[in-house]
């Protein structure tokens, strides 16, 4: 297995690691293959949310039970850190406002920039650390001499998407130590270890929601109110729960039926309090060639490149790398056209930019989504 801690200069057994660890397998390995290869290994359970499920268990506590199980088997510390206020101050009330605002937000982008690798990353450092190390998929290389934010060797599993904000001076004290494994191996390495967490499914949803209901959990916050899902055309053809509960290009959980093809969410206008909805998986009113963006984030800021840019890019997780062309910047906006049309592109979603020097992906950064060019729909009509 690869040495992980970058630019090492201390013996290993003199480097003080402290993990990020959430009671899952991912960063439980993390500690037990820096604890093989003969680092001083810190666990640091980090608690962001406090509230019992329906049958009245304390999730956070649970976790913290596993994290300990894990803790006692690699005979390492463990502590565990409190940021409930900021990160419902700096993450959770973010959230709210942009369902309010009928926006679909990632929460997990700025819970990586607010909590995990800026006040927890302080905590450790502050602790006598010397890295902080979390389970992301994603791995941290020297490239032409600077520290870059390399996509993870597990093109199902890379995480870089949701960390396009950290900093480049952060990657100087912050390690991915299985960012270079497949999830089979890592899943391998948790029962070679015999760790607690060995069989523990991957955690999914946002993580203060867990697995409950959606819509039950975010009534309790947010007022919203039922409308109607509209055609293109204007005609009223189902009523919706609520326009912040609906994202374009969404086909589950609308309710409308009748003959013909599904359904797809093709737009939102809010000020009505209307979702637009058309049939076909394709239709035109889902695909644009163009977008603009704000509040950039560039891992190096004085990373060099010219423009028009050919680069590759992500207007969402799960989708695979798309060519594109960064077009102009004007102070905080860009302007990104794609090789290929896209689908379902998403305002105040993240739009997340790749290139590759010396075989390695590299994560430039990222910007939120401000406004969609025109459709294929709005250009057939000359709208």
């Amino acid at each position: 297995m690869q040495n992980i801690v970058p630019n090492q200069i201390k013996p290993n057994e003199e480097t003080t690691i402290i993990v990020g660890m959430s009671g899952g397998v991912d960063s439980s390995v993390c500690a037990a293959v820096l604890k093989e290869q003969g680092y001083n290994v810190i666990g640091m359970f980090m608690k962001n949310w406090e509230e019992e499920d329906e049958n009245g268990v304390c999730m956070a506590s649970k976790e913290y039970d596993d994290v300990i199980k894990v803790c006692e088997k690699l005979d390492i510390p463990y502590y565990s850190v409190e940021f409930v206020k900021e990160y419902k101050d700096n993450v959770f009330k973010h959230f709210l406002d942009e369902y309010a605002a009928g926006f679909t937000p990632n929460p997990d982008i700025l819970c990586n920039r607010e909590i995990k690798f800026k006040v927890f990353l302080d905590k450790a450092l502050e602790l006598g650390a010397d890295y902080l190390a979390t389970g992301h998929y994603c791995q941290n290389i020297l490239v032409d001499g600077k520290r870059r934010l390399v996509k993870g060797n597990d093109p199902g599993k890379d995480q870089t998407y949701f960390l396009y904000t950290m900093q480049e001076q952060k990657l100087d004290k912050v390690v991915f130590p299985i960012g270079h494994l497949p999830k089979s191996e890592v899943r391998s390495l948790a029962e070679k270890f015999d760790l607690a967490t060995k069989n523990k499914k991957d955690s999914t949803g946002i993580c203060f929601i867990g697995e409950r209901n959606f819509k039950n959990f975010l009534s309790q916050y947010i007022q919203l109110t039922p409308g109607n899902f509209e055609g293109l055309d204007g005609t009223v053809v189902g009523e919706h729960s609520g326009a912040a509960y609906y994202t374009i290009g969404q086909r589950k959980g609308l309710g409308l039926g009748g003959p013909g093809e599904p359904w797809f969410v093709v737009g939102k206008d809010i000020e009505r309090n209307v979702v637009i909805v058309e049939r076909g998986e394709n239709h035109p009113a889902l695909f644009c060639d163009e977008l603009w963006a704000n509040e950039i984030s560039w891992v190096a800021p004085n990373f060099d490149f010219e423009l028009p840019l050919k680069c590759r890019a992500k207007v969402r997780y799960r989708q695979k790398d798309q060519e594109c062309t960064i077009e102009s910047i004007d102070g905080d906006l860009i302007h990104v056209t794609f090789k290929e049309s896209q689908r379902a592109v998403t305002l105040r979603q993240s739009i997340v930019f790749y290139i590759t020097i010396d075989e390695q992906n590299i994560c430039l950064g990222g910007a939120m989504i401000s406004k969609a060019g025109q459709t294929h729909y709005e250009k057939q009509a000359n709208l």
